[in-house]
């Protein structure tokens, strides 16, 4: 079935100059100058909710000492990758560590009600043509996507080496071994070859630093660490049966809330949402996997559906392309091409492109508002719910239970805007605009350490490379690597996330890409009988250079968006930003990175071949 265009408000019902004002004050209203410190850091005193698992027993087991290959750090998709890439080129002397009781990542830690996958399930779940699986629909939920995991896991052999519930506390480089010691909170010492830094992007969760937070004596948690004993039901049946004489406050409106609502506002007897700005929410059509389809499937149809979902959410479409993905995620695009077709494909200097391109922008979200109005029967609770911002200035969704939610009694929106967040908490609950509600449980959809410095979001107390410098002193003003992967003075230690090259929109694409770099170049280095790799000074700089050169600047755009964590919560220029475009786009990126693996003389790498002839010096 073709992918239609929407039907959005015609351009004359459009103000942009009015809009653009509008927005501004609308982010105006929400920037605070804490930035990120607006967070409570959770490896402080809340350090103990980071580190519990409520949902697998910890297994008692002794400290592990000996050396290996590779440590992966992380056990989400990117370290699953990882793990895969290695394997493929014969290397499975490795562990992947992970806090958690299991592989899934963010998957394995969120468990609330309504969890799915908010992008197209057949693009963002890897390796599908690999497994021979298929999700059930296009938006998976999370438990499927949990259970997924397992399936490559054990197609792979990656339960093997995998160190579960075990925290690292210390990476430090030692030249004498060449080797990385790695500690662990089990007492682990682990001397690794290579080390690959897999945590990902939503590895650390963050609390909102609402003064009197600790003073709160009712419940209260994260929905990364979703305390079902008091809400009843689970993950895969999300009946929340226990709410149902309680009072409940949620903080935020963004990915998680918008799925967990719902549920909340059918069980609690009352429901509080504090929204400091609001997310732009589409309808889900979400129909099950047709069978047909599934059988017409062709080899190569994932990388050709994934090709297609990066044109469509980041650049744009080419003439005949069909929207494959068909969401609010390809939607701008989808309009434009539809606008270019019947024009005969004019050609446009970027300048014309780029305002074209911005009129559907504003028609777009001219939709969505009204699409509140059309739903949300409190007039004032409507105008409060309303997206003032350019469509990627948070991150869209969808969901079709989300605005009827505040068509009942017994859910009340509370607007926090005014006071950037939530203004206090109390013994008995939280103030806003002077008045104290009370509740019995208060739930942070408060998001994850994103886009934040790295102490915040990796975690780890200590990591040292050569003498004993520190990485995130290294990378104090933002990343400065090679192909994004490595650092001058980090020997053997690899790096995947958003940092410093180009940018896919399905994230397990780009990290796994990343990831199948890594593994080259950690194939070849043992290939060719060495024991460390590293780029040369000059070639780091050269291709932090090249980038910076490259890239597109997007501080104007991020700038004027609401606070979120696309910004680092109101930063003009964030070190840390998810998209810092490459102006070659992914695949003038991906062609950088295949044709000097295609040269095979690992230019801008210099390897040690000092090797330890035995393994007892290691110790």
């Amino acid at each position: 079935m073709k992918c239609e265009p929407t039907d959005t408000p015609p351009r004359e019902e459009i103000d942009i100059p009015a809009l653009r004002a509008k927005y501004l004050q609308e982010r105006d209203k929400r920037l605070t100058t804490k930035g990120q410190n607006q967070y409570e850091h959770l490896t402080h005193d809340l350090a103990a909710d980071y580190e519990h698992d409520p949902y697998t027993p910890v297994t008692q087991r002794d400290p592990i000492v000996e050396d290996l290959e590779v440590a992966i750090l992380g056990g989400g998709w990117t370290g699953v990758l990882a793990g895969y890439h290695l394997t493929k080129l014969g290397i499975t002397d490795f562990r992947n560590i992970d806090h958690a009781g299991d592989f899934g990542g963010v998957w394995y830690w969120n468990r609330y009600p309504g969890l799915q996958c908010d992008n197209d399930a057949y693009c963002y779940l890897p390796l599908l043509e690999e497994t021979g699986f298929l999700p059930s629909k296009k938006f998976s939920d999370g438990y499927e996507i949990y259970d997924y995991f397992k399936i490559i896991a054990n197609k792979f052999d990656l339960y093997r080496g995998a160190l579960f519930h075990t925290l690292v506390t210390g990476l430090r480089w030692d030249a004498d071994i060449q080797r990385w010691r790695v500690t662990t909170n089990r007492g682990d010492e682990l001397r690794a070859r290579f080390v690959i830094m897999a945590g990902g992007v939503m590895n650390m969760p963050k609390l909102p630093g609402i003064p009197g937070i600790h003073t709160f004596k009712g419940e209260m948690f994260h929905t990364a660490r979703w305390d079902h004993e008091y809400t009843g039901g689970d993950w895969r049946n999300p009946e929340l049966t226990k709410l149902a004489d309680k009072t409940v406050a949620i903080v935020g409106t963004g990915a998680t809330s918008v799925q967990a609502v719902p549920y909340l506002a059918k069980y609690a007897k009352q429901l509080y949402v504090l929204q400091r700005t609001p997310s732009n929410i589409d309808e889900r059509s979400n129909p099950p996997t047709d069978p047909e389809w599934a059988k017409s499937l062709k080899p190569g149809w994932q990388a050709e559906r994934m090709a297609n979902f990066h044109r469509g959410a980041q650049e744009a479409f080419h003439p005949g392309d069909p929207d494959l993905v068909c969401d609010i995620w390809t939607e701008i695009s989808r309009n434009l091409a539809a606008e270019l077709e019947a024009e005969g494909w004019p050609q446009l200097t970027p300048e014309e492109f780029v305002a074209r391109r911005e009129m559907v922008d504003y028609q777009v979200m001219e939709r969505m508002r009204r699409r509140v109005d059309a739903t949300v029967k409190d007039k004032a609770t409507a105008e409060a719910m309303k997206p003032w911002f350019r469509f990627m200035c948070k991150r869209p969704l969808s969901n079709n239970d989300y605005y009827p939610s505040f068509n009942r009694p017994n859910v009340k929106l509370v607007d926090v805007s005014a006071t950037q967040g939530v203004e206090a908490m109390t013994e008995k609950g939280f103030i806003a605009d002077g008045v104290e509600y009370e509740v019995d449980c208060m739930i942070f959809a408060s998001g994850f350490e994103v886009t934040s410095d790295l102490e915040r979001r990796w975690g780890i107390p200590v990591i040292e490379g050569r003498d004993g410098q520190s990485i995130y002193d290294h990378w104090r003003n933002g990343p400065l690597t090679f192909h994004g992967v490595s650092t001058h003075g980090f020997p053997n230690q690899f790096y995947t996330g958003y940092v410093q090259g180009g940018a896919n929109s399905t994230t397990t694409e780009q990290f796994g890409r990343q990831c199948e770099h890594i593994a080259y170049i950690i194939n070849e280095t043992l290939k060719r009988g060495a024991v460390a790799v590293e780029p040369t000074q000059a070639a780091m700089d050269a291709y932090v250079a090249h980038m910076r050169e490259n890239e597109f600047d997007t501080a104007q755009f991020l700038g004027e968006c609401t606070p979120g964590y696309f910004n680092n919560d109101g930063e003009a220029k964030p070190k840390w930003a998810l998209f810092r475009g490459y102006l070659p786009g992914w695949n003038g990126f991906m062609k950088m990175l295949t044709d000097w693996r295609a040269k095979g003389d690992l230019e801008g790498l210099t390897l040690s071949e000092t090797r330890t002839s035995n393994k007892a010096e290691l110790v």
